[in-house]
């Protein structure tokens, strides 16, 4: 039987230490000019510190025009290194790895934002009442496509040369990679579009470029949707099959997750109608991938348990992902590598409406993060209501903030 403490090796020859891993989540905690600043070296050592043999970043911006929330963080060309460099060391500094998660919104991007809203094609977002947030996108010409597979290579380069020990390319959650996949979304009559394989396209050719760009030495993992979550769209056996094209391209690692902004599987309610189980939402379709994936898996999803954590190594799946939990206790892996049973309660809420009832433990998460940002307690000090409130003040400071950097450049 394999064990948490076991380590991972990878097709790139840097195995990892355990099978524990930090998925992304997004902190929210830029400091100014969009760069990563004190509060993120403090919450990225107390997590290297908890044990997880890999971190991976929330999601890092491609583009800084382009940006799923006033908060994210942004990598170009010209963005100076040395915030990032501390940035790695942080998430290295007791033996495990950090990978950046790089990624596009595509047209999840408020309107408030003023952002370069693209997609597949011109497909409007279908939140129910928060569906007027988001402009209707307009669709991606041939030039703008080849810009973003070289702004993702880019990307992943400069990770690389600050310190971090691979990059995630994020193609799930309703973002552009996961829109090209969906064929609700991606709607397009053209190389991009129809066939699986073209929409797969836009993701074989960014993880091909980013491939090139950092050599064989550099870990490049994928994050995927094991479904939309949506009648009609992105499926299992799509899945299976994109995997499959992803291992012939050299990527070296695919976590799972599922769902989208339209289709809130990550927070257990997809549009679909499907039950999810409370812990390892993700699970059962994971199950139905291993068998044929000729890459290592990462589930994320709701793991909050050890006992849960090794039913997923015990199922073939390679590493158990990790997110809201270590919001809640940073300490859990290092607990779990030596046995111990401790757990973390997820935040709870009674609202009623799903997208809001996401938001509320999305806002409880995001500021139990500033709190571990600022060296203070892990323990979850607010209520799902106040949360709420708390997160649109802060988010309104960082919208004037990026507004302004976003202008000067």
């Amino acid at each position: 039987m394999t064990t948490l403490n076991a380590p991972l090796p990878l097709g790139n020859g840097a195995p990892l230490p355990n099978r524990i891993a930090k998925a992304a989540m997004e902190e929210l905690l830029a400091a100014p000019g969009q760069l990563p600043g004190d509060e993120l070296l403090t919450l990225y050592r107390r997590w290297a510190a908890g044990g997880a043999g890999l971190l991976i970043t929330g999601h890092v911006m491609i583009d800084g025009r382009a940006v799923a929330q006033p908060g994210d963080v942004v990598l170009e060309q010209d963005t100076p290194l040395e915030p990032f460099q501390r940035w790695a060391a942080a998430g290295k500094s007791a033996g495990g790895q950090i990978w950046m998660q790089i990624n596009h919104p595509g047209r999840v991007i408020p309107k408030d934002l003023a952002g370069t809203t693209w997609a597949p094609s011109s497909v409007p977002i279908d939140a129910g009442g928060f569906s007027s947030m988001y402009p209707t996108p307009r669709p991606m010409t041939a030039q703008e496509i080849d810009e973003t597979v070289e702004r993702f290579a880019v990307t992943a380069q400069r990770a690389q040369q600050a310190g971090f020990d691979g990059v995630e390319i994020h193609a799930a959650h309703g973002y552009l990679l996961s829109q090209f996949l969906s064929p609700l979304v991606n709607r397009r009559d053209d190389r991009w579009g129809g066939s699986l394989h073209n929409r797969a396209r836009l993701l074989l050719d960014v993880m091909g470029a980013v491939r090139e760009r950092v050599g064989t030495g550099f870990a490049v993992g994928v994050k995927l949707n094991s479904a939309d979550f949506q009648r009609g769209g992105f499926d299992t056996d799509d899945a299976r099959d994109v995997i499959k094209m992803l291992a012939d391209v050299g990527a070296d690692l695919v976590e799972l997750s599922g769902g989208s902004i339209e289709s809130l599987a990550t927070a257990g309610f997809p549009a679909d109608g499907r039950t999810l189980a409370r812990e390892a939402y993700f699970l059962e379709l994971a199950e139905r991938l291993v068998a044929t994936s000729p890459l290592p898996l990462l589930l994320t999803g709701g793991i909050r348990r050890r006992a849960v954590a090794q039913q997923v190594i015990d199922s073939g799946v390679a590493m158990a992902g990790l997110a809201t939990a270590l919001a809640i206790d940073p300490t859990l892996p290092g607990q779990w590598l030596a046995g111990g049973d401790a757990q973390a309660r997820p935040p709870r809420t009674r609202f009623r409406n799903k997208t809001l009832a996401a938001a509320a433990v999305q806002a409880v998460t995001s500021r139990q993060l500033a709190r571990l940002g600022a060296g203070k307690p892990s323990k979850t000090p607010y209520s799902p209501a106040v949360a709420l409130l708390l997160e649109r003040l802060v988010r309104a400071r960082c919208r004037r903030a990026y507004l302004k950097w976003h202008t000067a450049a």
